[in-house]
């Protein structure tokens, strides 16, 4: 057992597009603005520099009204296996946490992993139960897929 297991959540899914579409939607916030967060929720970016140690600063809109200010800075960036992100509401955020992202193929697939690690238990547990992490993350990956996969067949019509 992971010395961290008790901090993490990790969340998976198979998306039926290539691995480097799939990563791509990471790498520009054009792509980013139109699948980031859960269902409902709509992105305001203010910056974004995708590059190790650049950030994107940004606002995420949630259904009920509510503004979530939110910050990310890249980490480690492997095109197209891996990125690690560090993330919270802003850089000097005590309670930001740490994410990476793998991007393995799966034949034509992709199998997208998001593991996550929060700087203590009680973090994770409210961002579970307060925040809802995880159906929010699950909610994520799936606005991805659509949104990879329908570029994917767009992509093949031209």
């Amino acid at each position: 057992m992971s010395t961290t297991a008790d901090r993490e959540i990790v969340i998976s899914r198979v998306i039926d597009a290539p691995r480097e579409l799939v990563f791509e939607a990471f790498t520009e916030v054009g792509h980013l603005s139109r699948w980031w967060g859960p269902d409902g929720f709509t992105t305001t970016t203010r910056s974004f520099e995708f590059r190790v140690g650049g950030e994107w600063d940004f606002v995420m809109h949630g259904p009920d009204g509510t503004d979530y200010q939110e910050w990310i800075s890249w980490t480690e960036i492997a095109p197209p296996e891996r990125i690690a992100l560090r993330h919270g509401e802003a850089p000097d955020d005590p309670n930001a946490f740490e994410s990476v992202l793998t991007f393995e193929p799966a034949g034509a697939a992709t199998r997208i992993g998001m593991r996550t690690v929060f700087p203590t238990r009680e973090l994770r547990d409210e961002a579970v139960e307060k925040y809802h992490a995880v159906e929010g993350g699950e909610q994520t990956l799936a606005n991805l897929a659509a949104y990879v996969t329908g570029v994917a067949r767009k992509g093949s019509e031209d």
